[in-house]
């Protein structure tokens, strides 16, 4: 930012433009109490692209009032840019708040849900406060917003609780420039605001206010399960020290072993389950308040089978903390109030219709919810945190500014969906929304992109429409039923732009390493191990990859580890019978041979991720998996318990990574009895030097200096510290996603970039 004035007393005028998040954050209250603070006159407003001021006065104060402006502003506030440009004074008497006009289409950013502050805490517990055990209590520095809005500019009317009539005294703060309510458009309070009521699962029973809480907290201490409606959407609650509440929630959700997330009181309650340092600290304290991954310190029956880390994360809505000071276990788990995989319930019907054979009881919220939004989900690594799950509290920000003018509407991928609309440059990514194999899952696909494009009035006719060049993925065929100009967008390619596009990164070479489990490749086949060498104005050239193996079934195998190694194997010579010790594989193993044999139904791929799951049915994961990525994760967790090993050989040749080497020496120090841990830390520590390798070589072959990884592959947090490590004595740079996920949750974001870059976006 530049401001146009030189210091002095001399009368002046300006017009201030401020992008970023700044709206529903307080920002207009904020900007009043500056102006008034340096006796400046003029008006600030929401605006479609962000917000508007008009400033007269001392060219002086002007000054300082832009410096604080920039410096200081409200703690959820993101300023972006800042535009000054000097005016004519008009001879404004006084500093007022405008009300919103429209005039084009909206681009501002809407800004994510926040936990509640520390000020509307403090009120929460007062017994002097009108407020005092009020669950809906929030301020601009806090509350809902995302899941609330209807439409922009963010106003009160164009939110859920347009129906809600503000009492006295609400209207009076509201009106207020000097009260923290000032233009909050959530505010409400016991007199004039919606409540809570405890229903039991026949709805025979209702409590209302403070007394449904007291009693829903009595419920979870008696081992039930309860339903409660949050933020975003409804969880289901029960005792994480209660066996039996777990068991029984797995049970009825059908949640054979898949984590549940937990929420803990405080983070003295959290650090007596996990490993906590600093960083973990700032991110699970921070506004979005996501679930944080981290190793585990203690064992939880039944919460997170198989695994080293627990997903923590702690209260963020007034409720949760009602909740604890009524007497509720220190620690809940809080899993999506769903059936196993189908999308979260946000409204009652929906939710007594889809959870009542889960919960013994539900927790009502009246405040209506406008849209979904799951929990963030975070993993900590070295390299500092990774997002796994971008929903609550983050979406649906800004990620990126694209080269393009043009509309753009990216849907993302079949597994993690997402989508990205692109307004004016500026890429908004959607709450991640589901796998769409279920039915209920693509009515929120399609819900979602009539959201965002309605709120951003995006027409369609004008827009590129980006997906997957998958021809049978429900996201591509979703896609083409839209009016648009359409843009397939190969898989592996959309995960390394992702990250570019992240960094702003468009004409620098790189080179770009995509491995996951599954994507439609340039020759039909299956593709999961690709490396690439180019810029996203280039465009991405493949010159290397995984050596292509026979894969029976198809994706199909991703669900049996012993199948994806029946086709890995079948390229390996003199193997001993599988089905004796060590192996075990069971008969499915023998019937996938058969059809490798044969011939049926058999494709050829290059996915890193099956081969992940090859080398954990090796090692003692035979069995199906019961939710996507568990034998690879299972894997690297089995690796975190050995230390540092000699990598197996996993040479590259002729630019194909050959797997064949390496599962020769697993085979045989299997069968040497060597620890499978061991075995598993040489081969994660071959895939980090074959990634190493291969990245070297293609640096000095076509003059790159940085190093791109993506894909689900990479969300192994071992994998990406050991990469990085070896990375460092060639001094070459890696980078990796930040804003999104590595894994198919910021699909959407590359098709966008590469949309942009493609020659078709004016």
């Amino acid at each position: 930012m530049s401001a146009p004035f030189e210091h002095g007393s001399q009368p002046a005028a300006c017009y201030i433009h401020v992008r970023g998040i700044v709206q529903g954050v307080g920002f207009r209250p904020f900007v009043y109490r500056l102006a008034t603070t340096y006796g400046l006159c003029g008006w600030v407003a929401n605006g479609e692209h962000g917000v508007e001021i008009v400033l007269e006065g001392n060219r002086a104060a002007i000054e300082t009032f832009l410096h604080e402006l920039t410096t200081r502003p409200p703690p959820a506030a993101r300023i972006d840019q800042v535009d000054v440009q000097s005016i004519q004074p008009a001879g404004f008497p006084a500093f007022t708040i405008r009300e919103s006009q429209r005039r084009e289409h909206p681009t501002t950013r809407i800004p994510p849900d926040l936990a509640v502050c520390e000020a509307c805490l403090d009120e929460l517990f007062d017994p002097a406060d009108r407020r005092f055990w009020y669950a809906y209590t929030n301020c601009t520095n806090c509350g809902p917003r995302y899941s609330i809005v209807l439409g922009l500019p963010y106003d009160r009317l164009r939110t859920t609780m347009k129906d809600w009539p503000l009492c006295p005294d609400c209207l009076r703060e509201y009106h207020d420039p000097t009260d923290r309510r000032f233009h909050a458009q959530p505010v409400a309070c016991p007199v004039c605001g919606p409540k809570y009521l405890l229903l039991d699962a026949h709805r025979w029973q209702e409590i209302r206010g403070v007394a449904a809480i007291r009693e829903a907290a009595a419920w979870l201490r008696a081992g039930r399960i309860v339903a409660i409606k949050g933020i975003g959407g409804y969880h289901l609650a029960c005792d994480a020290r209660n066996v039996a509440a777990v068991q029984a929630l797995r049970e009825r959700k059908f949640r054979k072993e898949k984590p549940f997330a937990l929420m803990v009181a405080d983070l003295e309650v959290a650090a007596a389950l996990v490993e906590l340092d600093e960083v973990a600290r700032e991110v699970l304290t921070s506004s979005a308040r996501p679930i944080v991954l981290l190793p585990a310190r203690v064992c939880l029956p039944g919460v997170a089978p198989d695994n080293r880390e627990l997903g923590i994360m702690l209260p963020y809505a007034p409720l949760h903390y009602l909740l604890y000071a009524a007497g509720a276990p220190k620690v809940l788990v809080m899993t999506s109030g769903n059936r196993s995989e189908e999308p979260i319930a946000f409204t009652e019907d929906d939710a007594f219709a889809r959870l009542s054979g889960l919960a013994d009881g539900f927790l009502v919220g009246e405040r209506p919810i406008a849209r979904r939004v799951d929990d963030s989900v975070v993993r900590m690594t070295t390299l500092g945190p990774v997002i796994v799950r971008r929903s609550r509290g983050l979406a649906p920000g800004v990620v990126a500014t694209l080269p393009t003018s043009r509309p753009i509407l990216a849907v993302g991928a079949d597994l993690k969906n997402t989508i990205t609309v692109v307004i004016e440059g500026q890429a908004f990514v959607s709450q991640h929304i589901g796998d769409l194999d279920h039915w209920p899952v693509v009515a929120a696909l399609r819900q979602t992109i009539r959201d965002l494009c309605a709120m951003y009035e995006v027409v369609l006719e004008q827009a590129i429409i980006a997906h997957d060049a998958h021809p049978e993925y429900i996201s591509t065929n979703q896609a083409l039923t839209l009016p648009g100009h359409h843009i397939a967008i190969q898989h592996h390619r959309a995960h390394i732009a992702s990250v570019l596009a992240e960094r702003s990164c468009w004409t620098e070479r790189i080179v770009g390493l995509a491995f996951d489990g599954t994507g439609y490749g340039d020759d039909g086949s299956i593709w999961g191990g690709e490396v690439f060498v180019g810029s996203l104005h280039e465009g991405l050239q493949r010159v290397a990859h995984l050596r292509p193996a026979v894969l029976p079934g198809g994706d199909a195998a991703a669900r049996r580890p012993v199948q994806a190694a029946a086709g890995f194997l079948a390229a390996v010579e003199d193997l001993p019978d599988l089905a004796a010790p060590p192996f075990c594989f069971p008969e499915q193993y023998e019937m996938a041979r058969e059809f490798v044999a044969r011939g049926l139904r058999c494709f050829f791929t290059t996915s890193v991720g099956r081969l992940f799951d090859t080398v954990a049915a090796l090692c003692g994961f035979t069995r199906p998996i019961s939710f996507e990525g568990q034998a690879a994760l299972w894997l690297e967790h089995l690796a975190h318990q050995a230390p540092v090993v000699q990598p197996y050989p996993f040479p590259v040749e002729d630019g194909e990574l050959d797997f064949r080497p390496l599962l020769a020496a697993v085979l045989a120090d299997r069968q040497r009895g060597r620890d499978v841990a061991e075995i598993a830390r040489a081969f994660h520590e071959a895939v980090a030097a074959a990634v190493v390798a291969v990245a070297v070589e293609c640096c000095a072959a076509y003059r790159a200096h940085r190093v791109v990884v993506s894909g689900g592959v990479f969300q192994n947090a071992l994998l990406v510290e050991r990469v990085a490590e070896l990375l460092r004595s060639h001094r070459l740079e890696l980078w990796i996603n930040r804003a999104v996920p590595p894994n198919d949750g910021g699909i959407s974001l590359g098709q966008a970039a590469l949309a942009a870059c493609a020659g078709v976006v004016e």
